[in-house]
């Protein structure tokens, strides 16, 4: 089952009946609850406590979770409160110690189920697969409860993620409180560049002008630097008694400082908070009257996550600061596009080999693969196991030849188990992982790379250990890679008529080259200079869309530059507009734009996911090519500034360097397309 409607409409206790009424039937009874982030864990662990109620043990198990304390939450607790992370390196491959809670796991409660897309969300898919397998082997087969905001496609991602029939509940009659919405625009500083305002010094005037008139805020930003910016913008305004009552929020917290702010959030102590995503999903902090998102979110879910935090109970604010992202001044050029815009689709593929390898192999040191476990992991899983030498072939089944647990060689956040280590060269600590693919054009030696808002540069690139070095430093300049790309269409499996052309989806194989790199001001993006590169080739297999304009309309831009010029800006605008529709960010989308195809022999445009495999994303673009064109059209016709500027035709992962870029052309194109 699963449970889809608005924040604070009582999905928590939906979710929790079930399990509240199995344990009270069958004291025997195990429940797991599962939560996307160690915030919400936090939150709902105390939420039910709270309840008091006999026979209910709840515990949290996760990464915070002391050693000494972990026998015994597996001991003793009946409602246990995980993250799909720790489930599947920390319990799965260790089930032998499980053993207790797998056979009398009667509930699984999987919160927020909207966050699970793409990459993440496919691996958890197989998670949730390995968990249902497991379950079985111990004698028991457990009621999924799946909740999730509105998304256009609740059922369908509940029945992808566990792999059962699924029964939607989408009937929502909670009370809701009036809401206010403003778009806000930074002021436009120069018509002819598209340079806007700051829109974190917006943010911050906005916290704490609302702040001072006694109205408790808070305003999410994509990064962590930029929600320490906006506190401490926004504390300098006020005066120190009210500047004490802000706090940020934000990943790098000790546990300690993030369970103290969410109590002082709670109590009503904190008057603003400025928070990146973790604080967007439904964690309780209280009565809170405005809500400020700093730049699009992503996805219209997320962005009334967001909103969704204030106004719960009484008339609320909520507040889009636009950012100069294509999307973002899209939205605030058009208002209705945004607020009466249907949620997008979540797409996952699980069985997309890239990612169903790992955990077929984890599956197998787990238990002995045999035909039957076809029905719980898929037949692909079976078929994949007949092709990966880490297995050997046992009458008992598919066994690991290993000695080590393959659930740790898989990352649930990425799709390449080749992926290459970010590692601060002085202090040892791992950063993070860049996919093979994009390692390259993103930890390139003498690359500057931003986690979580923080700037490190890459002083090295170890290809054989495939590990980036990098230090922290405090710079006003950024870098763009430049990159050789080819695509090879390798499987067409679809196309129709639309949109004014012939549109085709199917698997494409993409090779990319970094070549050298530049160094850009971050104040008015001018080249500080340029530096060439030697790295080998990579290349890696997808899903893509791809069109070939036909002569008429290209009628007038057919002449070198301006073709190709036309075309690349189209692609650029395309591929920013491309999460209109699924659930993605720009930087899972890549494109190719040529005067000459060597396969299609015409002018060709193409837009591909940039995971290998691919998930569904340029196939949910086709299916709505109409509706992306017009939008993408309307985009470069509102676009206030000349020539083309970030908010238009400009990209920000561009292998070219945002170079032979026509905006009028594209306009042209795209508005014969779609006229």
């Amino acid at each position: 089952m699963v449970v889809t409607s608005g924040t604070a409409s009582g999905k928590s206790l939906a979710f929790s009946l079930p399990v509240l009424d199995a344990i009270a039937r069958e004291p025997g009874a195990r429940a797991l609850f599962l939560y996307p982030t160690k915030a919400l864990t936090q939150d709902q662990g105390r939420w039910l406590a709270r309840l008091g109620l006999p026979g209910l043990r709840p515990a949290i198990y996760d990464g915070d979770t002391p050693i000494g304390q972990r026998a015994h939450v597996r001991h003793t607790a009946n409602a246990i409160l995980t993250n799909p992370d720790m489930l599947h390196v920390g319990v799965l491959p260790h089930h032998d110690r499980w053993g207790d809670v797998l056979h009398n796991l009667r509930v699984v409660v999987v919160d927020e189920a909207h966050v699970y897309r793409g990459v993440f969300g496919s691996h958890v898919g197989n998670v949730l697969r390995r968990l249902r397998r497991l379950a079985l082997a111990y004698g028991a087969e457990p009621v999924f409860v799946l909740a999730t905001a509105t998304i256009a496609n609740a059922g369908e991602l509940a029945a992808a993620l566990t792999g059962l029939d699924v029964r939607v509940v989408a009937t929502d009659t909670s009370p809701r409180a009036e809401r206010e919405v403003v778009l806000w625009n930074p002021e436009l500083l120069d018509p002819e560049l598209g340079v806007r305002a700051s829109p974190l010094g917006d943010a911050s005037r906005l916290v704490a002008g609302l702040v001072e008139r006694g109205l408790r805020v808070i305003c999410f930003t994509k990064s962590r630097k930029a929600a320490e910016l906006v506190h401490r913008f926004a504390s300098d305004r006020l005066d120190t008694a009210t500047a004490r009552r802000l706090a940020p929020y934000r990943a790098g917290y000790t546990p300690e400082q993030r369970r103290e702010i969410e109590r002082r959030l709670v109590e009503g102590d904190l008057l603003g908070v400025t928070a990146t995503d973790a604080l967007e999903l439904g964690i309780d902090i209280g009565s809170l009257d405005c809500a400020i998102s700093v730049g699009f979110p992503g996805t219209v879910a997320s962005l009334r996550q967001q909103w969704g935090r204030a106004g719960r109970r009484s008339r609320g604010l909520a507040v889009l600061v636009a950012s100069e992202d294509a999307l973002d001044q899209f939205f605030v050029d058009q208002p209705p596009a945004l607020l009466e815009r249907t949620a997008e689709a979540a797409l996952i593929d699980h069985a997309t080999p890239r990612i169903l390898d790992g955990h077929v192999l984890a599956a197998a040191y787990e238990g002995p693969l045999t035909e039957t476990d076809a029905a719980v992991l898929g037949p692909e899983a079976l078929e994949r196991a007949a092709l990966l030498p880490e297995l050997r072939a046992t009458p008992a089944g598919f066994v690991w030849r290993g000695r080590d647990t393959p659930a740790a060689r898989v990352s649930l956040r990425s799709g390449d188990q080749e992926a290459f280590l970010i590692v601060e060269e002085d202090t040892g600590a791992v950063l993070g992982t860049a996919e093979r693919e994009r390692a390259f054009s993103t930890v390139h030696e003498g690359a500057l790379y931003l986690h979580l808002g923080d700037q490190y540069a890459v002083t090295a690139l170890d290809l054989e250990t495939r590990t980036a070095l990098v230090r922290p430093v405090a710079v006003d300049w950024y870098t763009q890679a430049r990159k050789e790309t080819r695509t090879e269409i390798a499987e067409p499996l679809r196309s129709r008529h639309v949109a004014g052309v012939e549109l085709h989806h199917g698997r494409v194989e993409v090779a990319e080259q970094v070549i050298g790199f530049q160094r850009k001001a971050v104040a008015d993006g001018s080249v500080l200079d340029a530096t060439p590169l030697e790295l080998p080739e990579t290349s890696f297999g997808t899903e893509g869309v791809w069109f070939s304009p036909d002569d008429w309309l290209l009628e007038g831009i057919d002449t070198m530059p301006t073709l190709v010029s036309a075309l690349h800006a189209s692609e650029h605008a395309l591929i920013s507009l491309l999460p209109l529709f699924a659930m993605c960010d720009r930087w899972d989308i890549g494109g190719l734009s040529t005067n000459v195809h060597e396969q299609t022999g015409r002018p060709t445009i193409f837009v591909y996911e940039g995971h290998a495999g691919g998930v569904g994303l340029t196939e949910r673009g086709f299916d709505c090519f109409a509706e992306w064109a017009a939008d993408t059209a309307r985009l470069l016709a509102r676009c206030p500034c000349r020539a083309g500027c970030p908010s238009c035709v400009q990209s920000p992962k561009c292998g070219n360097l945002n170079e032979l870029l026509d905006k009028a052309a594209a306009r042209t194109l795209l508005e014969r397309m779609t006229g």
